[in-house]
C-alpha cells in the first residue's frame, strides 16, 4: 500500500512505520515509539528528582543553621 492510495503524505507513512519498527536492544526488542515514551517518563523523574534534592538541600541548610545557633545559646 501507497500513502497516494490512502491519501496520506508518504514522509507521514514512512514515520508511522519507523516509529512502529522493532528496535533490538539488550533489554530486547522495542520500537521508536516506546523509547521516546520511555526518553519522555525518565526525564519527567529526572526533574522530580532534581526538585527533591533541591528541597532536601534547603532542608539540610536550615536545620544545620538552627543547630549551630541552638549551639550558641
Amino acid at each position: 500500500m501507497s500513502g497516494a492510495l490512502l491519501d496520506i503524505n508518504q514522509a507521514t507513512l514512512r514515520n508511522w512505520i519507523e516509529r512502529n519498527t522493532p528496535i533490538v536492544t539488550s533489554r530486547g526488542t522495542t520500537t521508536v515509539g516506546e523509547l521516546d515514551a520511555e526518553l519522555v517518563a525518565l526525564r519527567k523523574e529526572n526533574a522530580e528528582l532534581r526538585r527533591a534534592n533541591e528541597i532536601l538541600k534547603t532542608a539540610s541548610a536550615f536545620f544545620a543553621a538552627a543547630e549551630v545557633d541552638r549551639r550558641l545559646r
